[in-house]
């Protein structure tokens, strides 16, 4: 692999805690082992398009000192597919005589500046959506090595991502905030969580955080016996309930809970909102549930407040834990060794706690974005363990 003297760096998605570790393990072990150049491309792949504007040499000082700061010095984009651009003119996005908007592909612009600029390979962190045209620049002759990222954790190629870690740790320290107050007013407290359309933060964070219940998108609940469950910690000694929930879990009717539904996000939804549905609803039940005395649980709780809660954003920032840390500066180093090994349209993962190379074609089978998926296991370990310590899923 001597050719390659010179590789492009670019992070998509959305911003996730790590991707600045991964950036200055990439880097360094770029420039300490093989003595390479090393280029930061901005704003993903709208830098690609934009071209050497949005070039920054990236040096050992460029890079030293950012290995705890989330976010990403390069800057993230979730919106830019290149193969799939929205066009504009004056007015913003042209659409058509239905509204819909008109997208070309410019995808040869972004190979054009590539060349231009003199880069032999990119290194490309990111989840499914900015892999899938990973995939499909390794397919136009571009070397690429792939980093997978999310803090999700729900990528099927690879056993865990990073910036899930830090995740759990700032969730964990919010629903320890949430006892206190829930514990003071004999309230129930609904965290939600981020996770979208899997339920693996929730499930964490649950555990860690010793949870009543934990409701998940791979797991059908029934609302009373979620309120069941509530009530049975309402009356016991510490007289309050802490019931966690991922935002891609769907309403006690089944139906999706979506905030915001857009054009130009990898799948077109926004999801939020489901925390304070449940909320509402389980305080209704309860309260519906009085004594003769009128009481819905007991003389020290005449009616029951549920609050809801969500960090949203919160959980993706702030600082780096230090098991994630190390968890990127892996991924980053043998993201060159890997490619330098020969492997040029692959992705590294984590499997087996080694790291390993995966083929692009492999990692993204196909244009869905759920291809490469993978959701909670409702009989797997952890679920089994969460029900010994008695928090109920409402299945």
């Amino acid at each position: 692999m001597s050719e390659i003297k010179k590789i492009g760096i670019m992070t998509g998605g959305g911003d996730c805690c790590g991707l600045n570790a991964v950036i200055r393990a990439v880097v360094y072990t770029a420039i300490n082992k093989y003595g390479l150049e090393c280029v930061g491309i901005k704003n993903c792949y709208r830098g690609l398009y934009l071209g050497e504007s949005q070039m920054v040499p990236l040096t050992i000082d460029t890079v030293d000192e950012i290995i705890g700061d989330g976010g990403t010095i390069l800057y993230n984009s979730n919106k830019d597919n290149l193969f799939k651009y929205p066009r504009r003119d004056k007015n913003g996005i042209v659409r058509d005589k239905d509204g819909k908007p008109i997208y070309d592909d410019v995808s040869h612009v972004a190979v054009e500046n590539i060349k231009k600029a003199g880069i032999d390979a990119l290194v490309i962190v990111g989840g499914d959506g900015t892999l899938t045209s990973g995939r499909d620049y390794s397919r136009m002759g571009i070397r690429v090595m792939g980093v997978p990222k999310t803090i999700d954790n729900d990528l099927n190629s690879t056993d865990q991502t990073f910036g899930f870690d830090t995740a759990i740790n700032r969730n964990v320290e919010a629903v320890d905030c949430l006892k206190t107050t829930g514990r003071s007013h004999h309230r129930v407290m609904v965290f939600e969580v981020m996770g979208r359309d899997a339920g693996h933060i929730a499930l964490h964070t649950g555990i860690a955080s010793g949870a009543d219940a934990i409701i998940i998108p791979e797991i059908p609940y029934d609302i009373v016996k979620i309120k069941d469950r509530v009530k049975k910690a309402l009356l016991s000694d510490k007289k309050y309930s802490i019931v966690v929930v991922a935002e891609g879990a769907p309403a006690p009717d089944g139906k999706a809970v979506t905030a915001i539904t857009q054009d130009f996000s990898p799948d077109g939804v926004k999801l939020g909102g489901i925390g304070k549905l449940l909320a509402t609803t389980i305080e209704n039940m309860l309260n519906s549930e009085r004594d003769e005395n009128g009481y819905a649980i007991s003389e020290d709780i005449l009616d029951v407040e549920c609050r809801a809660s969500a960090l949203s954003h919160v959980q993706r920032g702030g600082m780096t834990s230090a098991s994630d840390r190390v968890l990127c500066t892996r991924y980053g180093s043998a993201a060159i060794d890997l490619l330098m090994a020969g492997n040029e349209k692959h992705m590294v993962a984590l499997r087996d706690n080694e790291m390993v190379a995966v083929p692009l074609e492999v990692v993204i089978p196909s244009n869905d974005i759920h291809g490469n998926f993978k959701p909670v296991d409702p009989n797997g370990e952890l679920v089994k363990i969460a029900k010994n310590m008695d928090i109920c899923f409402g299945d």
